[in-house]
């Protein structure tokens, strides 16, 4: 768990430096952040779903899981949910970055990726590059949203810590195929937020979280059968 720790404490230090440095920018250059974040979160998502649908066994499995999974979502009402909540904060803008910082930092390669290599051969390289990565992100992030995107490094603690327990006791089920599945969703999920903050689109990202897990729901029905 040593590598969560770390990535989980670059969070921290760039959400603190980050919100440090936004005490001194003006409205038109929050503006120019906000685009900043809303291209490179696009760009990431873009890269995340053409890497990773050419390996994918199951071509339509996503479009399922994107489906249902918002469909699920949109019935929890998670969204609108999660931006009541951070909206308490004071900050409006707050959910919107929260909710990218979320899956910029858990739906990654690395960040899924690097639990499970880290818990089947004690190899944390892929936690350690995730974290630096992660360091600059939180700080762009908090310079854009503020401190409040400190929140993601509990979100991230959990989301990895439960990957690392889950490899512990389930090798066999944490195949590289369903790997593809979530990384696939994923950049769909990060180029929807992406989209969201340069107003392209309003899509109500938290809704769609659901569909990371139909990959995991089919792939436990199939090994059932």
């Amino acid at each position: 768990m040593i590598g969560t720790i770390y990535n989980t404490a670059m969070i921290l230090v760039g959400s603190a430096a980050g919100s440090i440095f936004r005490r001194g920018l003006k409205e038109k250059h929050r503006v120019i952040l906000f685009d900043a974040m809303g291209l490179a979160a696009a760009g990431v998502g873009i890269n995340a779903i053409a890497s990773n649908m050419p390996d994918s066994r199951y071509p339509v499995l996503f479009i399922v899981s994107l489906a249902a999974g918002g469909l699920i979502g949109g019935i929890l009402d998670i969204d609108e949910k999660f931006h009541r909540l951070t909206d308490r904060t004071g900050d409006g803008n707050l959910g919107q970055g929260l909710s990218t910082a979320i899956l910029l930092f858990c739906v990654g390669t690395l960040s899924i990726l690097g639990p499970i290599e880290s818990a089947l051969s004690g190899n944390n390289t892929f936690l350690f590059t995730n974290g630096t990565l992660d360091l600059v992100t939180s700080m762009v992030l908090a310079s854009t949203y503020g401190f409040g995107i400190a929140i993601a490094a509990a979100v991230l603690f959990l989301w990895q810590g439960g990957i690392y327990l889950a490899a512990l006791y389930l090798q066999n089920f944490m195949s590289e195929d369903l790997m593809t599945e979530i990384s696939l969703v994923g950049g769909f999920l990060i180029l929807s937020s992406g989209l969201s903050i340069l107003n392209i689109k309003n899509f109500k990202t938290m809704n769609l979280l659901p569909a990371l897990a139909v990959p995991v729901i089919f792939f436990i029905v199939k090994g059932l059968f």
